[in-house]
């Protein structure tokens, strides 16, 4: 059977998804379709379906039947149906079940996230603020701006083994973000080990959000974020939490110590120095640098270190490697057991670097 298309037409396509409004005849078999974002699309006449008729005057002709109908609706106050042509499909709500819990999950680990919207523009690029909650508990928060008067900026519930959004700042507002107030607490719907409630201080530098090596690669976003540590672990960094009253105290007793003698020990401790190799640390940009070149880099840092120290006795040094794939940790091990062989070396505190550290002893 024929199909009858005119010029202003609504269409569909028979074979595959889309259509749009007929704009001319290409010839007596071939129209050109217009589509929604502008463009003129060559169809056969056999393979399109007139979804709304215009008459000669090219007028959209009116279907009798519904234009009664709504008529008879509308007299009896009732307001017609629209019709949609697509129906919008709604992604799936995320549901936790318990099945899904790891054994690592079991100690809280929580993050924020700032995700750039254009990693390359980070001058004027906004940001994307993430809770990331990477433990088998649901977490209830509330997240605050401000040091001495501080203002609410989020308060929600994040499930577990997933990540929340929050809110878009752009570069003026992460001025506000230098002095942010964590509080929340854990809980699961089954029964659980108890946490305890988290209430902690960040402090972030502003100038971070302007440095490429502030974002990297991470497990939870396809883009490079910033990840600041809420609690790891289980472990929360309690160092930039002050109390006012234990402040004055320890200025109170360091006052009363001062007018006593104090007898120092013959030899003090050394304080254990920390050397982080992460490339992207020691400098900022690595365009143009083979893995060969960075790996260099690296281990001459690791040497620069280690000859100033050498005659530093009982010096614990922690270098801070990552465990990627483990090239960079077996070429130190190689200069420890060769070029330093008199220091001793073992593997970092798990608590504290993770599996991705090395400490070295001067003997």
């Amino acid at each position: 059977m024929a199909v009858n298309v005119k010029i202003g037409d609504k269409v569909r396509y028979l074979n595959s998804v889309g259509g749009g409004v007929v704009t001319r005849f290409q010839s007596k078999d071939i129209v050109l379709v217009e589509e929604e974002e502008g463009f003129e699309t060559p169809c056969l006449v056999s393979q399109v379906v007139v979804v709304k008729e215009t008459n000669q005057y090219n007028f959209p002709v009116e279907d009798p039947v519904k234009e009664i109908n709504d008529k008879k609706a509308k007299a009896a106050g009732v307001k017609p149906q629209v019709e949609e042509d697509d129906e919008e499909i709604k992604e799936p709500e995320y549901t936790w079940n318990e099945r899904y819990e790891t054994p690592d999950g079991e100690q809280l680990t929580v993050y924020l996230a700032f995700v750039p919207k254009d990693v390359k523009q980070l001058q004027t690029t906004d940001m994307e603020l993430y809770i990331v909650n990477d433990s088998n508990y649901y977490l209830q928060f509330a997240l605050y701006s401000g040091s001495d008067k501080m203002r609410l900026r989020q308060q929600n519930l994040v499930e577990p083994q997933t990540k929340l959004y929050l809110e878009t700042i752009n570069k003026i507002g992460l001025n506000d973000l230098e002095q942010l107030r964590f509080q929340g607490f854990a809980y699961k719907q089954i029964q659980f080990e108890a946490k305890p409630a988290l209430d902690i201080e960040l402090k972030i530098n502003p100038t971070k959000f302007y440095k490429l090596h502030s974002f990297r690669e991470n497990d939870y976003f396809d883009e490079d974020a910033m990840l600041v540590t809420i609690v790891k672990n289980d472990v929360m960094d309690l160092g930039m939490l002050i109390d006012p009253q234990q402040l004055q105290r320890a200025i109170s007793e360091k006052k009363v110590g001062e007018r006593k003698p104090v007898s120092k020990p013959q030899n003090p401790k050394p304080a254990i120095i920390e050397v982080d190799l992460h490339i992207n640390q020691l400098i900022d940009n690595t365009n143009g640098l083979s893995r060969a070149d960075m790996l260099n880099y690296q281990l001459e840092k690791f040497n620069e270190v280690m000859q100033a120290n050498l005659k530093r006795k009982g010096q614990k040094i922690v270098f801070i490697h990552g465990k990627g794939e483990g090239v960079l940790r077996a070429e130190i091990e190689k200069l420890l057991k060769k070029k330093y062989y008199k220091c001793t070396f073992q593997d970092a505190s798990f608590q504290q670097y993770g599996f991705g550290a090395t400490q070295v002893t001067i003997h």
